[in-house]
């Protein structure tokens, strides 16, 4: 849960273009409790923005939802301490449970080193994907670890479980396709004032389109798997996810397409993506060859 509720303020964040809210990390503007008010900013907070290419003014709404996305992702990774602190008990009697919370805490804090990187290249675009990969790939150990320790009944099905694996890099290669469309509308965005968001598409290049029609292969593939998981008779909680997932980001594709891009349907595309994800990878952990 905490992994997801990061993956959302994430997605707040570029929804609000709050991305440069704290132009320095890990304090906000040299500070480790970011100001309110323009009159609390350090004498010298204008040396914090000579190498970002935006806009001077302080915007206290900016500023804070960075910062409480910066503290979501701290707790979550005290949590995964916790957590890894804790399954020290397992040495001597299963150390892949050690590896994996260990590996999920390392993964844990490159994200948070990559969110640093992210902010000195002024939100430089293949800095922000490999976030996003990397989101995804803790959300993905966090399960493995849930699956580990109560892995519950599996079903051996090869046939699911191959193809169910070909879907989830087809997923993977949607929200690549999908973060390169999302750092394009920053970018025109930011060229056009973030406003007149009814021309933001018309000026999106090849890469929109292929990100598109693309869509309609992977959704062909997860209803394909859904379908399957349902006329084997394997019950799985994560099933009906796959649709509902799928249904959902059509849904905000089209309404973000021809409806000027509400703010709000960001994140969701952004949270539904995932969920997309962690269904398919959690019916493919469920099965075995």
């Amino acid at each position: 849960m905490a992994v997801f509720l990061v993956i959302v303020a994430g997605g707040v964040v570029r929804m609000t273009q709050s991305g440069m809210g704290c132009p320095d990390w890990p304090r906000c503007f040299g500070m480790w409790v970011p100001p309110t008010d323009a009159s609390q900013l350090p004498a010298n907070y204008e040396s914090y923005l000579k190498q970002q290419d935006i806009d001077h003014t302080f915007n206290v709404f900016h500023t804070w939802t960075e910062y409480i996305n910066r503290l979501l992702g701290a707790l979550l990774g005290l949590l995964l301490l916790v957590q890894f602190a804790w399954s020290l008990k397992y040495w001597k009697t299963d150390r892949k449970i050690i590896w994996l919370c260990l590996g999920l805490l390392i993964l844990t804090g490159i994200q948070g080193w990559l969110g640093k990187r992210v902010v000195d290249a002024n939100l430089a675009t293949v800095k922000i994907t490999t976030h996003m990969l990397v989101a995804i790939l803790i959300a993905a150990i966090a399960l493995t670890i849930i699956h580990h320790l109560s892995p519950g009944k599996l079903f051996i099905n090869k046939k699911l479980r191959n193809i169910t694996f070909v879907t989830l890099g087809l997923v993977i290669v949607q929200i690549i396709f999908g973060t390169a469309v999302r750092e394009q509308i920053d970018e025109i965005s930011k060229a056009m004032g973030y406003e007149n968001r009814g021309n933001w598409i018309s000026k999106l290049d090849n890469v929109f389109y292929v990100h598109r029609s693309f869509s309609l292969v992977v959704a062909a593939f997860c209803l394909y798997v859904f379908f399957q998981f349902k006329k084997s008779g394997i019950r799985l909680l994560s099933t009906p996810l796959i649709l509902i997932s799928v249904f959902s980001e059509i849904v905000l594709g089209i309404i973000m397409a021809n409806f000027d891009i509400p703010a709000i349907a960001q994140p969701l595309h952004l949270l539904f993506s995932t969920v997309l994800f962690v269904a398919l990878y959690n019916n493919w952990l469920k099965t075995v060859a």
